[in-house]
This record gives C-alpha cells, sequence and structure tokens, in this order.
C-alpha cells in the first residue's frame, strides 16, 4: 500500500483520534500518532477488526486502558449514530436486573469536544452568538470557584468537577540525609575520585562531588464523610484523585464511624468511576461520625506504614464530635508526634466569626500545625498551591493559643 498523505482524510481522522485518546486521559504524544499512521502503511483498513487491533497495539500500554480505547474506537470509527450514544453515555440509566455499564465521563468529554472540520466557517453572526456565550461562560465560572460546595446544584457539580481535574500542582520538594553522584555539589566524592585518578594514570585534577537528593514528601490524607461533610467531602475527593493520577506519594483513609483505606480506589482513572463505587462501597458515608475511635484506629494499624519520611497529615473534618472527648484529645496528641506535621482542613472557618466552642474542636486543635478553610474552590486552590510552596512560606496561618483554645487566623 503507497504511503498516506498527511492531508488524507484518514491521516486527519487517526490524529484526531489520538487527541481524543489524550483528552480522555490516555498518555498520548505525537509520536503515537505518527506510529499509527505508519502502521496502518501495512494491514487492509477496509477491515475494522484488523484497524482497531493495529490501533489496540500501538496506543494501549495498560490492561485498564483497553475498556477506554475499545469505546472511544466505536464511538470515533465511524458509527452514524456516536452522537446518540455519546448523549447515551451522559443520561441516567435505569435499574433493571443487569448492572449499568461504568461511565466514562472523560471520553464523554473528549468526543463531545471535538471541533468542526477545516474549512467550515460558520457565518459571521453564529462567530458573535459563540463570543458573547465565552464570555458568560467565564463569568460563570468565576462566580462557580466562590460559591460553597454545599450549596451547588446537580449542573453546578457537573462543571465544579471539570475544574477541579484540570490542577496539576507540583509539591515541593524537600531535602533529605540521602546523596546522589552530581557534577557539583557541597561533598566531595573521595572515592569516585579516587577511581578517576586511577584510570587517569594517578592525575587527581578532576574531582567528582555528591549532592543532596530532593524529595517529595508523603501525604496522608484523613477525610470526614460524615453527613455534615459529605459535599466537601466529593471536592476534596476529586482533588486527590488528580494528585494521584500526577502520580504523587498520598494515601487517603476515609472515616465516619470507621475507617476505609480508599487509596487503591481512588487509583480508577476515570474519577465519576472511582468516587462512585466508593459511595458504593462505604457503608458509612454520609452517616455519624467517631473522629475519636477513627483516629485511634489508624494510629494502630497505619501509622506506622505511612508516616514515615516526614510525612504531613491533612485532617479534613470540621470537628462536630460530641462522644469520648478525651479519646479524640489523646488520640490527636498520638498522631502528632506521629506525623511530621498536621494540617487542619475545616469548612467552618468560612466564617469570619468562627470560634472553637465544640468539644471536638478544642480537642483537635492544641495538636495542629496550621489550618485552612475549605469550603469552596477557591479555597481549595489557595490551599493547593500552598502544597507547592516551602513550609516556612506556606505556613501562614499559625496556631495561637488563647484560654485553652486554639484559632487560626
Amino acid at each position: 500500500m503507497p504511503p498516506m498523505s498527511p492531508m488524507t482524510p484518514i491521516a486527519r481522522n487517526v490524529v484526531h483520534f489520538v487527541r481524543v485518546l489524550r483528552a480522555a486521559g490516555l498518555p498520548m504524544s505525537p509520536a503515537h500518532a505518527v506510529d499509527a499512521l505508519d502502521a496502518l502503511r501495512w494491514i487492509d483498513i477496509g477491515r475494522r477488526d484488523d484497524v482497531r487491533a493495529a490501533l489496540a497495539a500501538l496506543l494501549v500500554s495498560a490492561p485498564d486502558e483497553r475498556e477506554l480505547f475499545d469505546a472511544a474506537f466505536d464511538l470515533f470509527w465511524r458509527d452514524p449514530d456516536w452522537e446518540g450514544k455519546l448523549r447515551a453515555l451522559l443520561l441516567p440509566k435505569v435499574q433493571g436486573a443487569m448492572p449499568p455499564p461504568k461511565r466514562n465521563n472523560r471520553l464523554a468529554d473528549a468526543l463531545a469536544a471535538r471541533r468542526p472540520p477545516a474549512g467550515a466557517n460558520p457565518p459571521p453572526g453564529e462567530q458573535e452568538r459563540h463570543e458573547l456565550h465565552a464570555q458568560v461562560t467565564f463569568s460563570a465560572e468565576e462566580r462557580l470557584r466562590q460559591r460553597d460546595f454545599d450549596t451547588l446544584s446537580a449542573d453546578e457539580w457537573g462543571a465544579l468537577r471539570h475544574l477541579i481535574r484540570g490542577h496539576r500542582l507540583p509539591l515541593v520538594t524537600e531535602p533529605t540525609r540521602r546523596l546522589k553522584a552530581a557534577s557539583r555539589g557541597s561533598h566531595a566524592d573521595l572515592r569516585a575520585s579516587a577511581r578517576h585518578a586511577v584510570r587517569a594514570g594517578g592525575d587527581w585534577t578532576v574531582w567528582k562531588y555528591r549532592a543532596v537528593v530532593q524529595r517529595k514528601p508523603p501525604l496522608v490524607l484523613l477525610l470526614d464523610i460524615s453527613g455534615s461533610m459529605s459535599s466537601y467531602s466529593r471536592a476534596v475527593l476529586y482533588f486527590c484523585h488528580a494528585l494521584l493520577q500526577s502520580r504523587e506519594r498520598l494515601q487517603v483513609f476515609l472515616f465516619g464511624t470507621r475507617l476505609t483505606h480508599a487509596t487503591r480506589a481512588l487509583r480508577e482513572r476515570d474519577p465519576d468511576v472511582a468516587i462512585a463505587a466508593l459511595t458504593a462501597q462505604v457503608s458509612d458515608w454520609s452517616g455519624g461520625t467517631r473522629i475519636g475511635a477513627a483516629l485511634a484506629e489508624f494510629n494502630r494499624r497505619w501509622a506506622r506504614r505511612v508516616l514515615a519520611g516526614r510525612a504531613t497529615v491533612l485532617l479534613v473534618t470540621d470537628g462536630l464530635d460530641y462522644e469520648a472527648i478525651d479519646v479524640l484529645e489523646a488520640e490527636m496528641a498520638r498522631l502528632h508526634r506521629f506525623a511530621h506535621r498536621v494540617v487542619w482542613l475545616n469548612p467552618l472557618l468560612r466564617y469570619r466569626d468562627f470560634s472553637p466552642t465544640a468539644r471536638g474542636v478544642q480537642a483537635i486543635a492544641p495538636h495542629v500545625d496550621s489550618c485552612h478553610p475549605i469550603h469552596n474552590l477557591e479555597s481549595l486552590e489557595a490551599f493547593a498551591r500552598s502544597l507547592g510552596e516551602p513550609w516556612s512560606q506556606a505556613l501562614t496561618s499559625r496556631t495561637k493559643t488563647t484560654g485553652g483554645a486554639t484559632q487560626c487566623n
């Protein structure tokens, strides 16, 4: 078969298919499109199964990516009713005898974002309508960033999920006690320098050095999923999913009346599927809260395993617990000894006149290093930016002890 020109329709469609896969979350690059075009030269492109097998061999690198690839292939190449199937992905399914298929909103969003073909210029009036719509969308997004998570409608939640998914913030690195070979550094490597001198006939004119290894400290999230925290917990879980997809060192634990380790479930590529599975798996979601008992189980079973390496604990709770306050205070003190630092994320701090009058808040406050409000997208983004700054700069809210209670400014 002769080489395909990059301007042919099939070549343009292959390139766009790779872009759709990348928008849906698969690790695609321009080199994948080039390889796919080259591979299609050696097969009969009139045989659909051969094209699917060739593209899957080049574009799928992990078993969990094959399901997403197959769904994208069936919708893109080239079902006349792909728009109807796309709408079906976004509509709620009627529960029947068989469980419904997993919704993949990323694939639906990637296909919905397809641009019109080149040369299809809309009339001037339609261009003006699009520009006006973009301005309105921008204003709506700005308002959405300031809306409290607990007051969002279903449509606003859908828009908020897309905004949170786009966050990719590099975490700050900290020096460790390990050293690595480097072209220059503060530590002379005598052994490497001596070996080089032996190879050079005894000439010590070249010195080797070792530098301090910089590493991102691990994060451990303890997330309250009780009834008063349900809306805030969902937003934080979407943020955590973005961190896990960025290969950050993060461990996630959920607690209401019991403790649940949720890190493995959040490694699912699609955040909607992951959080829906967690909601169905965790029996105490939107129920009561027993913070002291949950922290006791964490300290006993998990603390020594996950709090090594200068780990930072992110405690997300409103602190509204009225049972076993003495246990809560003792376990918070124990957690603070295990962790390098404890950061408290409390949605109640959105109130300017908030005061720690609840007994649970008074038990938690003396054992945290800093606290931040986390009630809307702006506060979540501000806290996320603090994770990318050195600790001395990020600690803008320090604890002040007044009258036995701790307040965060």
